[in-house]
């Protein structure tokens, strides 16, 4: 018994002895340390500050002459009836189907645009006597309408395909716009002369700043757009009346924009 309580306290101080030795090899953690390995963890040295970016807005455009047309134009018919106004107009909307298509335009290029049939009132005044009057509407006939947009891919012809089209029973014209029939690279174009001009105008406010441009940060698009200018339509006076229509379809444009940030360094 003696033995065993000698034994027991033997290994005790030697546990005790080893102690300092084992926490000694335990890795210590401090709050001045959590907090330097917090920083260092939290640093990015590739993080760009927000005084050291430039911001530029920039735009390219691309001209071209066009290669196709699109017309706008139908028939518009008055009647008393409701009937009869839809009758007129369906007749001369055939004649102006047949024309179209004598000037070679294919029936996947023509598509209804607009249809309508609306009642025509007259505003009248009433004699009630005494000096008095009221004012009333009254039905004065209806007004079928139907209007084309067409695709004409033949310019050299387009003022006389105008020109049969109205002979045929067209009498109204909404517009005529051009365009180009595939414009993808043109519009490639138009954005590559985008980011070069954000290039060269972050360029130059960098070299304003006595900086340089270091990197691009983020580059998005700001749309794109081909505006479709107006035709001018005139017939001169000293053209034969059997004369087509002349038409200028000048240049179209495509505009694309960017929206690039720059790094500025020294």
């Amino acid at each position: 018994m003696l033995k065993q309580t000698k034994l027991i306290a033997a290994m005790g101080a030697c546990m005790l002895a080893l102690a300092p030795a084992a926490c000694a090899q335990m890795p210590t953690t401090t709050k001045g340390a959590s907090m330097t390995t917090m920083g260092q963890s939290m640093m990015n040295h590739n993080s760009i500050q927000p005084e050291t970016t430039l911001d530029v807005s920039a735009e390219g455009e691309v001209m071209r002459a066009p290669d196709i047309a699109y017309i706008t134009a139908g028939v518009q018919a008055d009647a008393a009836t409701a009937q009869e106004a839809m009758q007129q107009q369906a007749n001369s909307m055939t004649g102006v189907f047949d024309a179209l298509a004598k000037a070679g335009v294919e029936k996947k290029d023509m598509q209804t645009s607009n249809f309508s049939l609306q009642p025509r009132y007259t505003y009248v005044e009433i004699d009630e006597g005494k000096g008095r009057t009221r004012g009333e509407q009254r039905l004065d006939g209806y007004t079928a309408s139907n209007q084309l947009t067409v695709k004409v891919r033949d310019l050299d012809n387009l003022g006389a395909t105008m020109d049969s089209l109205v002979s045929a029973g067209g009498n109204t014209f909404s517009g005529i716009s051009f365009a180009l029939d595939n414009d993808d690279e043109v519009r490639a174009e138009a954005r590559r002369k985008a980011v070069t001009n954000a290039l060269s105008k972050a360029e130059l406010y960098a070299t304003a700043a006595g900086m340089k441009v270091g990197r691009i940060v983020t580059m998005t698009e700001g749309g794109d757009y081909s505006p479709q200018p107006m035709a001018m339509m005139a017939r001169s006076k000293e053209m034969a009346m059997d004369a087509s229509t002349p038409i200028s379809g000048g240049e179209v444009g495509y505009t694309a924009r960017v929206n690039v940030q720059f790094e500025l360094v020294k």
